[in-house]
């Protein structure tokens, strides 16, 4: 920017660039700037696919005919219970079941833990401690 020295009441210019600016706000002095992009390939023209074909909408009677052999499930076996409110013997063996198979996953889980194999370990040197307790005692007894 220059100013006119021979007008010093009138506002100085500003710059004209060679090329003209876009319409746009100018940016504060603390916001970041974005670098200039490149313009990309060209992209070649693409066909159209072919759009599928409709389907007329028709009545969707879904198929209902049994199976030979197949039976629908009692509502004791969809249940567990008889209509008199009994559990049936196969609900109450699967649930002992279950309990059976998580008590012994539980325990699994449990024994692959650091403290749980020093217990095992101080558990074996009683039992062997033990043992040779009885054996000097039977020894003294026998002599």
């Amino acid at each position: 920017m220059t100013t006119d020295p021979s007008e010093p009441d009138r506002a100085p210019e500003p710059e004209r660039p060679d090329r003209p600016v876009p319409d746009v706000t100018p940016a504060e002095p603390t916001s970041p700037t974005v670098p200039d992009v490149p313009p990309g390939p060209d992209i070649p023209d693409v066909t159209p696919a072919d759009p599928e074909p409709e389907i007329e909408p028709g009545p969707v009677v879904p198929d209902v005919t049994p199976a030979e052999g197949v039976r629908a499930p009692t509502i004791e076996e969809i249940t567990g219970y008889t209509e008199g409110g009994v559990p049936t013997f196969d609900s109450v063996r699967d649930k002992i079941e279950k309990r059976l198979g998580t008590a012994m996953g539980a325990e699994e889980l449990a024994r692959e833990t650091e403290p749980a194999r020093t217990l095992d370990e101080e558990f074996e040197d009683r039992k062997k401690a033990a043992a040779d307790k009885l054996a000097e005692i039977r020894r003294s007894v026998s002599s």
